[in-house]
């Protein structure tokens, strides 16, 4: 039987395999090829560098993890911005949402933001500081007059006061910003929402 000389994909040396042996693993659409199962076992615990898809900076992962998903995030603010921006189901998200987001991230690039998380309360959150405890929630008209009928109101604002008294729950602070003015997205009268949210963060950031 023929053998053909190899070279191990974890500790580099060479190795003989009969063409058996290398017929079996092509059957396991095997694509890795090891001088034995502890080499395969340490190639499964070594992380691996990997690009966030969101924000494209290196980080590292398990093999197992990386085969578990087609795309990879460094954090979970990364992964809720990259499915928000890319979900094609659900309600999407406004253009004072999106907008607030690319105006905090650049403002607080060392601080952790989650958007539309779910990781505090459960419920979504439109803005959320895990070092700070403290979230935001950007409240259009939908929140106030029953736009879409009496009960889809009463829907939403049992949802908001719930949300609220979670956050109470689990020591954070809520801050719910009235945006029913806005009724077309601008950046110039998106600005002053913008002001609001950043004299909280500035005023927490002075007092931690």
């Amino acid at each position: 039987m023929k053998t053909y000389t190899l070279k191990c994909d974890y500790c580099h040396s060479s190795f003989k395999r009969s063409s058996k042996d290398l017929a079996s693993a092509n059957l396991k659409s095997t694509k890795r090829t090891f001088c034995g199962r502890k080499c395969a076992n340490f190639s499964q615990k070594t992380k691996k560098k990997i690009h966030c898809v969101n924000c494209g900076i290196i980080f590292e992962k398990a093999p197992s993890q990386i085969k578990k998903t087609l795309n990879h995030f460094c954090s979970r603010s990364c992964s809720a911005s990259y499915n928000n921006k890319n979900k094609s189901y659900g309600a999407r998200r406004s253009k004072l949402e999106c907008w607030l987001e690319t105006r905090l991230s650049t403002l607080y690039s060392k601080l952790q933001i989650e958007y539309n998380s779910k990781s505090a309360i459960g419920s979504e959150l439109d803005i959320y500081i895990p070092s700070l405890r403290l979230a935001f929630e950007l409240n259009g008209i939908f929140h106030y007059e029953p736009i879409f009928g009496e009960s889809k109101l009463n829907k939403v604002q049992n949802n908001d006061q719930n949300k609220f008294q979670a956050c109470i729950a689990n020591n954070i602070s809520l801050c719910i910003i009235d945006t029913s003015q806005q009724k077309h997205f601008k950046p110039k009268t998106s600005q002053k929402y913008l002001d609001i949210i950043t004299n909280i963060i500035n005023n927490n950031l002075a007092e931690s």
